[in-house]
């Protein structure tokens, strides 16, 4: 599974479907699940959550996020 686009799917849905950003905002682990079609481990879900927040609000932890998921932080 390619981490970086399911963050970038999930960002682009959380702009342009509102009624997925309500279900982001109330419950942004199923709502991560249903993009993802997986069920993650929470420490990776909370990751994937918290840089889907930081790409939306301008922000990049893509390190973070990569580091999670076993590839090399900078």
């Amino acid at each position: 599974m390619d981490i970086k686009a399911k963050i970038s799917e999930i960002v682009t849905k959380v702009q342009n479907d509102k009624d997925f950003a309500t279900k982001f905002q109330n419950e942004p682990v199923k709502a991560i699940e249903t993009i993802v079609g997986v069920d993650l481990p929470d420490d990776q879900v909370n990751a994937v959550i918290d840089a889907v927040k930081a790409k939306i609000s301008g922000g990049d932890i893509l390190n973070t996020i990569t580091g999670l998921f076993g590839g090399k932080k900078d």
